[in-house]
């Protein structure tokens, strides 16, 4: 127990440590992803550190579930490193308030919004962990209450709850939380925040990517790059969106839990795709 305690304790001050460091823009921080970082060969940084400096200074990106910013997030370091401009989208009020919005509020060009994409402008349920604001707990909010209740039939939520000392309370009304938050439409968001490319189409949204994309309207918005989650993906569901997007120009290729789609006219970024 105690060995346990010190390790949470040492966790949540690195954690906080490496957030501060970043929203503060720390010369030292970012001086090491700058010039000392060095992705692993054949990994998705490699793709992401590469692309970035392709773009050379000018690359947007839309992210869609960006939670605290820097937490298990594939693009904060390039982001940092390279001043990225985009609009990063996370649902969650407290999460927005407390951490995103915080993070990158020294980066011009760059704009946390608390909203949802949706079809249409509007609101929806969002499905949370209901006794926790634990980073583990607010990763797996999501659209889709049953993806929801499965992360507590297939042990996912116990697992947290062991390893941070916490009980899932016996009132099933207490585990799940429904919160309506808002959503906008890539239409309303485009013409709002006048986004004339999109480099990149970062998605992490707990089962709903597939989802996101069609909602996305890929033939049109015509994201160059597009990553996304598909370990939460139905086989049938992840093969129907590959087929969708290789009929757009797209290839595919996986890394671990991870699929990036490219467009096949990017030649500089192909050999990635191999």
């Amino acid at each position: 127990m105690f060995k346990h305690k010190v390790k949470s304790s040492f966790k949540a001050f690195w954690k906080n440590l490496r957030f501060n460091l970043s929203a503060s823009d720390n010369p030292l921080f970012i001086s090491f992803y700058k010039h000392f970082y060095q992705p692993k060969k054949g990994s998705l940084s490699e793709f992401l550190s590469a692309y970035s400096k392709s773009k050379k200074g000018d690359f947007y990106v839309i992210q869609i579930g960006a939670n605290d910013g820097i937490t298990h997030d594939p693009i904060h370091k390039f982001i940092k490193r390279d001043r990225w401009k985009g609009v990063l989208l996370e649902p969650q009020p407290d999460v927005y308030k407390n951490e995103l919005s915080k993070i990158y509020q020294k980066n011009e060009g760059l704009y946390p919004i608390c909203a949802a994409i949706g079809e249409e402008d509007g609101s929806q349920k969002l499905y949370k962990i209901g006794f926790s604001e634990m980073r583990w707990a607010t990763g797996l909010a999501s659209f889709s209450l049953e993806k929801i209740e499965d992360h507590f039939k297939n042990g996912v939520v116990q697992l947290n709850c062991d390893k941070y000392g916490l009980e899932i309370p016996s009132d099933p009304k207490e585990q799940i939380q429904a919160v309506d938050v808002d959503v906008i439409s890539p239409k309303t968001l485009i013409e709002k925040y006048k986004i004339s490319q999109i480099d990149l189409l970062q998605i992490d949204a707990e089962g709903y990517d597939l989802q996101v994309i069609l909602i996305f309207d890929i033939p049109n918005t015509k994201p160059e790059a597009i990553i996304f989650e598909n370990e939460n993906l139905d086989p049938k569901d992840l093969e129907s969106c590959y087929e969708l997007l290789r009929s757009n120009g797209y290839l595919l290729k996986e890394f671990g839990r991870d699929t990036l789609a490219l467009k096949s006219t990017n030649k500089e970024m192909r050999q990635f795709m191999d």
